[in-house]
């Protein structure tokens, strides 16, 4: 389900970890759309189907327009040689070629060649040996896109979770919920979900334990959160909060009252998201030109060329950039 004829990019991700081998079980699944590229590297892949004892068949491109049905279509990024391939070890030479495959695959995005960027995992402190002020695949895509700010999206069937911050620290996430990104925040969320849902209903979770519990825990939620969501209701936008965050997923998931919601800081969306949809929840980055989607899992060093690695998150993050495409972009 495309809205063009664009091939769809997924990066390799570290060479160390799992996205490798993830990419040739989704290929023997079915998984993979057959138009789709790889960034990557042609020595990591070719070494690692003899590490496994597999064989895969690699089209290495000339061309974005050479791809090959039954094949896993290579873009080379000649970034790694075959003694590169240190499976579970941190590396800082794999790391540096995760962040090269990003930056050329969102290029080829931006330049219209592509017509989305499906992203398998990098490894933080791999990265951040070459690149020190990496933190992490949603800053980078910011960056290459000349974009001042995004909002991180992650997203189930079920329910969507959207975070006014990400790979801070606390302190200075308390520090980053300004109205003007909560509203940001908020309206992204909107806008994506509206693809697919006539007028989507946005839980926001408060900052403090119990929603402030009217100023006695805190008065982010009266004097930030609540103005906010008042001025979106008068622009029409289903929104509603603070809630307690201890109780609002059960309310979007198990009760169905929500369709998204809106966390003030990674672990408050990120810690239920995991233990409700680890191997299905997608990571959607919102606010780019570009569509990108992601798997919400990390390099996995403990299993990485082990031949046990699961597909579920490569999959549905797939399914879910094909799902963005079929409607023209509102971010």
């Amino acid at each position: 389900m495309k809205s063009n004829d664009k091939p769809l990019a997924i990066t390799m991700g570290d060479a160390s970890g799992v996205g490798p081998e993830i990419l040739f079980h989704s290929l023997d699944a079915d998984a993979i759309p057959s138009d789709s590229i790889v960034f990557g590297d042609a020595s990591i892949l070719k070494t690692g189907c003899d590490r496994l004892g597999i064989e895969v068949p690699i089209n290495v491109l000339d061309s974005l327009n050479d791809t090959k049905e039954d094949h896993l279509n290579l873009w080379d990024c000649g970034c790694l040689t075959a003694s590169d391939l240190t499976p579970g070890v941190l590396n800082e030479a794999a790391g540096d070629a995760a962040h090269r495959y990003v930056t050329l695959a969102t290029q080829a995005a931006l330049r219209g060649e592509v017509s989305a960027v499906v992203t398998l995992p990098m490894n933080k402190e791999a990265t951040q040996r070459s690149h020190p002020t990496f933190t992490g695949h949603t800053e980078l895509l910011a960056e290459l896109c000349d974009v001042d700010q995004v909002v991180m999206m992650l997203a189930t069937d079920e329910v969507a979770v959207s975070h006014v911050s990400t790979h801070v620290s606390l302190r200075e996430a308390i520090e980053r919920l300004t109205p003007s990104r909560l509203k940001r925040t908020i309206e992204l969320t909107d806008s994506a979900l509206k693809r697919f849902i006539t007028q989507p209903r946005i839980g926001v979770c408060g900052l403090n334990p119990h929603a402030g519990e009217s100023g006695m825990f805190g008065s982010e939620e009266r004097d930030v959160i609540e103005p906010v969501i008042d001025e979106l209701r008068k622009r029409d936008i289903g929104v509603s909060g603070p809630y307690p965050a201890d109780t609002v997923f059960r309310q979007a998931i198990e009760l169905d009252r929500f369709d998204a919601l809106i966390c003030m800081y990674h672990d408050q969306g990120h810690a239920p998201m995991k233990l409700f949809a680890f191997d299905r929840a997608v990571n959607v980055t919102l606010g780019l030109p570009i569509i990108r989607t992601s798997v919400d899992h990390g390099t996995a060093f403990d299993i990485a060329w082990k031949g046990v690695a699961r597909i579920d998150s490569l999959a549905h993050a797939i399914r879910y950039a094909e799902k963005m495409l079929s409607s023209p972009s509102r971010n």
